[in-house]
């Protein structure tokens, strides 16, 4: 099994660490280490002092599983798996399919949701969403794609690249479509947390749907890519073990003093977000002046939660064409959403970063030059 290359992860490869303003990101600014240590309970600053750099356990450090348990409402530590987070996703795919299932994956999204099915000689249809209805994803269109033996749906709320977010009216009718279809739920989990205030965060599919996998880390919320520390969550045992035999030729553990660390940023959760959802909500406001302003250039939906949005480019060169001669004028990266396969009209643009007024005047200003 070998997957067509990952559009997007080869593009950031080729600019991430190259260009000045990174306006594309979808993580929120990286947290630093020290900040995080010094913030630690007395426990995990224990554990971290006395850290000895030999084998972890396969399935997570226990403390951290007891830890990420507690953020639903109804799983227990022996239902969470850690992994890295891209490993998650391609443990669970191969655990989960076969060739000729039938999956359902929203669309355009994270390439790896639905690329591995189509690796592993599956059947694959999208689940899109409507762009002049505020990027909405249609539970009634979700049904529409379901087959009689679908084997797997795959959703991502809040959504990347859209920044789109069903209402809570919506997202119970869309688990009750999941529930009756049978289908075992895959649920992209990244973003959650994020959202401008409480009352608009989905509960986990892991809490509703007894056949469903929540996935999660801290790469996008928190601000901790680095660590490279993702988790699944699910009641189904069959899953778990398939995983945890399947980990066994990737990874085997995962990296002991990334596993502390999480565990630290877990337990100061509420002062890590908050500075996130408040650096969001600040790059916000800068997005909609700078939209307000660039209205002849570009289209938007504002995002309804998470990190990113996906304005449509009105310009005639294209989105691809336009990024480059940005990125070598400006120093700016944007993402095209040709990475998505998702036609040449749009941009992704990323709200989590410190310097996104700062890349956003840059922009402005290469585009009142007219170029």
């Amino acid at each position: 099994m070998y997957p067509a290359p990952f559009a997007l992860e080869r593009f950031f490869a080729r600019h991430e660490f190259s260009a000045k303003y990174l306006l594309s990101s979808s993580d929120c600014e990286g947290f630093s280490q020290a900040d995080l240590v010094a913030g630690a309970d007395l426990e995990s600053r224990r554990m971290w002092d006395h850290l000895r750099l030999g084998y972890t356990e396969s399935a997570g450090l226990p403390a951290l599983r007891d830890e990420i348990a507690r953020t639903y409402g109804d799983v227990q530590p022996g239902q969470v798996f850690v992994a890295a987070p891209e490993e998650c996703i391609f443990l669970a795919m191969n655990s989960l399919l076969e060739p000729g299932d039938h999956v359902v994956c929203t669309f355009p999204g994270y390439q790896s949701l639905y690329q591995l099915a189509f690796a592993l000689g599956c059947d694959v249809s999208f689940w899109k969403p409507v762009e002049a209805d505020g990027w909405r994803f249609d539970p009634k269109d979700l049904a529409a794609v379901l087959r009689p033996h679908t084997k797997l749906i795959v959703w991502n709320f809040p959504h990347n690249p859209t920044g789109a977010l069903p209402t809570q009216e919506e997202f119970e009718a869309i688990l009750a479509v999941a529930e009756a279809s049978g289908a075992t739920v895959f649920s992209d989990e990244m973003y959650r947390l994020l959202e401008p205030s409480p009352e608009l965060r989905l509960p986990a599919a892991v809490d509703r749907i007894p056949r469903a996998i929540s996935f999660a880390g801290m790469s996008k919320s928190f601000g901790m890519a680095g660590l490279r520390i993702g988790w699944i969550a699910t009641k189904d045992r069959e899953v778990l073990d398939r995983v945890a035999a399947l980990k066994d030729y990737t990874t085997i553990c995962s990296s002991a003093p990334s596993e502390v660390l999480a565990l630290m940023a877990l337990r100061s959760s509420e002062r890590i977000l908050e500075g996130h959802r408040g650096r969001l909500a600040r790059n916000l406001t800068t997005a909609e002046r700078f939209f307000a302003e660039q209205e002849r250039a570009f289209s938007w939906v504002p995002p309804q939660a998470g990190t990113v949005c996906f304005p449509r480019l009105l310009v005639e060169d294209g989105a691809e064409a336009f990024c480059e001669r940005v990125l070598r004028g400006t120093g700016v990266l944007l993402l095209p959403s040709t990475v998505y396969g998702y036609g040449d009209s749009h941009i992704r643009l990323g709200l989590g970063r410190d310097d996104f007024e700062e890349g956003t005047s840059r922009l402005a200003e290469y585009l009142a030059g007219g170029r």
